[in-house]
């Protein structure tokens, strides 16, 4: 089905991106403290654990306060009972390639008042669309130092944090407003997906690798916890995804990878499958659409399932950040059980002009995984009208979604997957240099670093013969891996590991690579990291 644009945003969604605006606010604080590094730091709470690895010894935590004379917002260090919202940052990037970042608020206030002030308390460690802004605009003032809560209408700078969360929507936008000067990568993925059901449907497993530019490996494993509430009135039931765990990047207050583990019992991710018809273009349009990021965290914190999350996300498609979703629910899911026949699994793809959505439920426990890889495969009306058979018929089975390298690779090695460490090992799966799968008969040489689970472009040689831009020598890879499954789910607990994968192949490293001269502030020079179980107290 198509989905026609809708009018501009009310009611309770529009509430939902009220609050994640309010929300992004909070993650400028935390990008100042990420930049300016962890002085005057404190012990840090529990909050995760890899084997063989100390937790980080120190970390740092703030709150804000409201001033019940004046009524104005304070920061102050420590954990208070009492303040509106409280954030806690540990810096161990080097340890494990990661930062971990906690933030809480005070379900006492009112939901702006809350969203502001977790923009505003994570800077300073590092009705819903009016939320999200809000929470955006207190992360851009705790990082300019002038915290002041908007009581009417407010502006958000268009060059400041804004930026940093709509690079998805950007990339499409550039492309629609015919406006960029360089060509997106023909071919160039950007994620691979696994959801994977254990024999005996014993337990449900999802993964995802996360497929980008090796300088935005400077990343950091989130908790929100708000006590948003799902209407205006103070009576109203708090928001179901309200508790959230998350993978992502400074300055930002969504996962942008995506992946999510959330309070109401879903999974979210999505790889994306973008847009290679200029007809559809058309349908980008500036009025009646919500970009796809603030859509997205309204949906997280919305929705109760599969069929309710993919009905708040597919109003106002903006036609940017064109992914295919997956949305799994866990409450649907019966460990050792039948099939239930729905809300196991829910798909939705969308284009510019076009949002479809189907429950998969049925076909994942007859072939017992789902593969995602940036390639439409729920629906045939999408695949054709996103321009991909033209790609085929130029370049052959590399873009269809049955004879590309990873679906024939998922396909192949899906079975060996049954437990979290042999998931783990599937989604960092690269033997370019020896798995026939990985050849491009047209490349010379054949062997092809892109065509992996999880891609090490930076290894393809730079006098190489390559059909198109996707595969040749890049600073492009797979950069992580999140598994979950049915007990860390519930409990919002993963598994994950941070940097390019290094299991048949050699570790990554700055300073030898080609890409030394690169800006890469911030990261290690080294990334050889194990995988970590990350949980929260």
């Amino acid at each position: 089905m198509v989905d026609p644009m809708y009018g501009c945003p009310g009611g309770r969604l529009a509430r939902a991106l009220t609050r994640a605006l309010a929300l992004a606010l909070v993650l400028a604080l935390l990008v100042g403290l990420f930049l300016s590094g962890l002085t005057g730091a404190i012990p840090t709470p529990r909050g995760h654990r890899g084997p063989g690895r100390p937790v980080p010894p120190a970390s740092r935590c703030r709150s804000v306060l409201l001033d019940p004379e004046t009524g104005q917002l304070r920061l102050v260090d420590g954990r208070h009972p009492d303040a509106v919202a409280w954030a806690n940052l540990t810096n161990a990037i080097r340890e494990t390639g990661w930062a971990f970042l906690e933030l809480h608020t005070n379900g006492h206030y009112n939901d702006s008042l809350q969203a502001y002030a977790a923009g505003v308390v994570e800077a300073a460690v590092s009705e819903e669309v009016r939320l999200t802004l809000l929470q955006l605009k207190g992360l851009e003032d705790s990082y300019e130092g002038s915290v002041t809560f908007p009581t009417g209408k407010f502006t958000i700078k268009p060059l400041g944090f804004l930026l940093l969360q709509i690079s998805g929507d950007l990339e499409d936008l550039e492309l629609a407003l015919n406006k960029t000067k360089t060509k997106h990568a023909t071919g160039s993925g950007s994620c691979s997906a696994l959801i994977k059901l254990l024999p005996g449907q014993s337990d449900l497993l999802v993964a995802h690798n996360t497929w980008h530019s090796y300088q935005y490996m400077l990343r950091i494993m989130k908790k929100y916890w708000f006590q948003f509430r799902e209407g205006p009135q103070e009576q109203s039931t708090r928001a179901p995804g309200n508790r959230v765990i998350f993978s992502s990047y400074p300055g930002t207050i969504f996962s942008c990878d995506d992946f999510y583990i959330l309070g109401s019992g879903l999974v979210t991710l999505e790889t994306t499958i973008g847009n290679r018809n200029s007809a559809l273009w058309k349908y980008v349009q500036p009025e009646g659409c919500v970009l796809e990021w603030m859509r997205n965290v309204v949906a997280n914190r919305l929705a109760l399932d599969g069929d309710s999350w993919a009905d708040i996300f597919k109003r106002f498609n903006s036609g940017t950040y064109n992914n295919q979703w997956m949305i799994v629910d866990y409450k649907a899911f019966v460990p050792g059980g039948p099939s239930p026949g729905r809300r196991v699994l829910t798909i939705l793809e969308q284009i510019p002009g076009m949002v479809v959505v189907a429950d998969r439920t049925s076909e994942l426990y007859q072939k017992t995984y789902w593969a995602s890889y940036n390639i439409p495969r729920s629906f045939e009306s999408v695949f054709n009208a996103s321009g991909l058979p033209a790609l085929v018929a130029h370049f052959g089975d590399w873009f269809s979604y049955d004879g590309s390298p990873r679906a024939q690779i998922f396909r192949r090695n899906q079975s060996l997957v049954h437990d979290l460490n042999s998931m783990i090992r599937l989604m960092r799966y690269n033997d370019f240099l020896h798995d026939p799968l990985s050849l491009c008969k047209v490349c010379n040489p054949k062997p092809n670093g892109e065509n992996a689970v999880s891609a090490r472009s930076d290894l393809n040689p730079a006098n190489g013969s390559y059909p198109f831009q996707a595969l040749h020598q890049r600073s492009h890879g797979g950069i992580d891996v999140k598994v979950t499954s049915t007990a860390l789910a519930k409990a919002l607990r993963l598994l994950a590991v941070s940097g390019p994968t290094w299991d048949q192949l050699p570790p990554f490293q700055w300073s030898s690579s080609p890409f030394s001269s690169l800006l890469h502030m911030g990261q290690p020079d080294l990334w050889k990291f194990s995988p970590i179980e990350v949980w929260w107290d």
